[in-house]
């Protein structure tokens, strides 16, 4: 007979909540088998819930756990269905295990069918939705909170037009026609978050405005909306509004945080961290985590370093987010040496850790470290590669000058390849002077995305850099005619907690005629220092006094005179470019910050360059100047 507490439950239960991690509960499991305790209904359904729910849930262990049950009771059948509608690419799985319970026997309760909706909602299941609701009326809980919402949220995101959405919105409204106003709170906020998900920004705008009463749950749904779909100029703008109506809290922080990452505000990061600090907030994994991505992408590392430091207990999302934000900075072997340091204390990377590690031996050339790197993964911990872990390799091996190994990778991926993994290796043959690979790779690339200008750009500027303007001129005929734009560079800078942006020749700011004086006086100052300008740079077919204008007027090289003419001598501009620094921004970048005495951070599409008198993080690795060209095959 198996010995239970006063209370009635098993030993092993106490110690089986206590749980913090699926390494700590291998090791309760472990102890629960050998003590006999494993096969009790009460212990097998806890050690379930702590696989399938945990921080750092492992399905696969959930799974295994629950095929050995023999008669899984109510509580693990929710457990298993909840875990998989919270797993968006494994929702199906979810509707599927619900429709097996059923065929079982196994009546569902009021805690099933929210999971169920869920998982509805996640996997674009709008019949199956339907059927969960006729059950919900004959169960007599369509007055349930957590049902009706999550029904509403199924339906939003699974509407065939926006008119059905709203329709299907008026019809769930009914279920509450006779509740208190905070349930209408609670549907439009649901709703907000489901046409979000759907990209429906202007609808869920619209309805956010109409509501009569906004909780904190709605300003958090707006917030993460705009954040989720690339929106974060807006997201920031909701914050702002927010701060001075509704209390954040840390939802609103986890949601913001991102949109501060992808400007680069880092005054406006730091007085959310703040508020967290003023007000209380519990430094968790989650927090602790988005905050080492946010100051590690708006540039001060060595906050990122001192948050990590502080989370309590790092699960593996805050050592990847470290050791990414250490790959962006091309800080390459402190990235290696966390890694080990990870390893050591027992914390098992994920495929997000590999993704960091490898970006890290890329950008700084660690290619002998990244190869086994890449073999480690797959060999030791049984991850399989995705398109970006290859894509990384790619990389890596295409800018040390290796672009045929690079090529030999990319023909072994089990799998097509995309877009961005061309595009890598197509963008190392332009710069490594591999002309047939490059026309390969160009034909592909086309034929994969012939919509696409980014492909088409990268094909005008291999035959650019050939010299083949013939070639080049028919490619820019051909996104003419199909109607194809090139993604225009654009930068910003934040300054008394503005963010300013520019495009190239921006003449649309108000102190235009400042920023250009400024701008003329940093070119006198670098031609004196004896810069000459990297006119191979400008792949257009003119003199190079019309390529010497066009590097001129450069979006980052406008918002750095912007930065020196709006702050006080010797403060740090800090910089962000939606698309990588080009060869001559980032020779004059070097020399500007000796000769202002100016710390410069300027963070492009691929990492972070930290200016400081005269020389750059990279160490001209990520750009080959003149002196560098001939340890790079160009």
């Amino acid at each position: 007979m198996l010995l239970r507490t006063s209370s009635g439950l098993p030993p092993a239960m106490a110690e089986l909540k206590g749980c913090r991690s699926v390494r700590e509960l291998r090791q309760h499991h472990a102890a629960a088998v050998k003590a006999g305790s494993a096969g009790d209904a009460l212990v097998a359904a806890e050690i379930l819930r702590a696989a399938a729910l945990s921080d750092d849930r492992d399905l696969r262990y959930a799974e295994l756990v629950f095929s050995g049950m023999g008669a899984p009771n109510l509580f693990s059948w929710n457990t298993m269905i909840r875990a998989f509608s919270e797993s968006e690419d494994r929702a199906r799985e979810g509707l599927l295990l619900y429709c097996r319970m059923l065929n079982l026997g196994v009546d569902p309760n009021k805690y099933t069918l929210p999971s169920v909706l869920k998982a509805c909602a996640a996997a674009g299941a709008g019949e199956e939705a339907r059927q969960v609701h006729a059950q919900a009326l004959k169960m007599g809980l369509e007055n349930d909170g957590f049902v009706a919402s999550n029904l509403l949220r199924a339906y939003a995101m699974t509407a065939p037009t926006i008119g059905a959405a709203r329709k299907l919105f008026a019809t769930v409204r009914r279920l509450f026609r006779e509740g208190p106003d905070q349930s209408l709170v609670v549907l439009c906020n649901t709703m907000i978050d489901g046409l979000m998900h759907r990209g429906m920004v202007d609808e869920a705008r619209k309805m956010f405005e109409e509501m009569p009463h906004r909780s904190v749950v709605s300003w958090n749904a707006i917030i993460a909306g705009y954040a989720q779909n690339g929106q974060a100029e807006a997201a920031v703008e909701m914050f702002r509004a927010m701060e001075a109506s509704v209390a954040p809290n840390q939802v609103t922080l986890l949601s913001v945080l991102p949109a501060i990452s992808h400007l680069g505000d880092l005054e406006l990061g730091e007085r959310a961290h703040a508020y967290a600090a003023g007000d209380g907030v519990r430094l968790d994994d989650a927090l602790g985590s988005a905050l080492v991505d946010m100051y590690a992408k708006c540039g001060s590392i060595d906050k990122a370093r001192e948050v990590f430091d502080e989370i309590p207990k790092r699960n593996p999302v805050a050592w990847s987010a470290m050791i990414g934000g250490l790959a962006v900075h091309g800080l390459a072997g402190e990235a290696v040496e966390l890694f080990e340091r990870m390893e050591k204390d027992g914390v098992v990377p994920t495929e997000v850790t590999f993704l960091g590690l490898l970006k890290a031996c890329s950008h700084g050339g660690l290619v002998d470290q990244g190869r086994l790197f890449f073999k480690r993964m797959e060999v030791k911990y049984r991850i399989k590669p995705r398109i970006e872990h290859y894509g990384c390799v790619v990389d890596m091996l295409a800018r040390a000058g290796l672009v045929e190994e690079a090529e030999r990778v990319l023909l072994s991926m089990p799998f097509p390849p995309d877009d961005v993994v061309l595009k890598a290796l197509l963008s190392a043959c332009k710069l490594h002077g591999e002309t047939e690979i490059g026309r390969r790779l160009a034909a592909r690339l086309v034929e994969l995305s012939p919509e696409d200008g980014g492909s088409f750009v990268l094909l005008s500027n291999l035959y650019a850099s050939l010299g083949d303007w013939d070639a080049m001129a028919r490619v820019r005929l051909r996104m003419k005619e199909m109607g194809i734009r090139k993604d225009p560079g654009r930068s910003w800078i934040t300054v008394n907690g503005v963010v300013h942006g520019f495009v190239v020749e921006d003449d649309a700011h108000e102190r235009k005629e400042e920023i250009y004086g400024k701008l003329e006086e940093v070119v006198a100052r670098l031609r004196a220092a004896g810069h000459s300008p990297e006119t191979k740079a400008v792949l257009l077919n003119v003199d190079d006094e019309e390529k010497e204008t066009a590097l001129r007027f450069h979006s980052e090289k406008i918002a750095l005179a912007f930065g020196l003419i709006s702050t006080s001598p010797g403060k740090p501009l800090r910089i962000v470019k939606n698309l990588r620094v080009c060869g001559d921004c980032h020779e004059s970048f070097k020399l500007i910050s000796e000769i202002y005495g100016r710390r410069i951070l300027l963070r492009d599409r691929s990492r972070f360059h930290h200016f400081e008198a005269g020389l750059c993080s990279c160490n001209d690795f990520w750009w080959p100047t003149r002196t560098h060209q001939n340890l790079f095959l160009s």
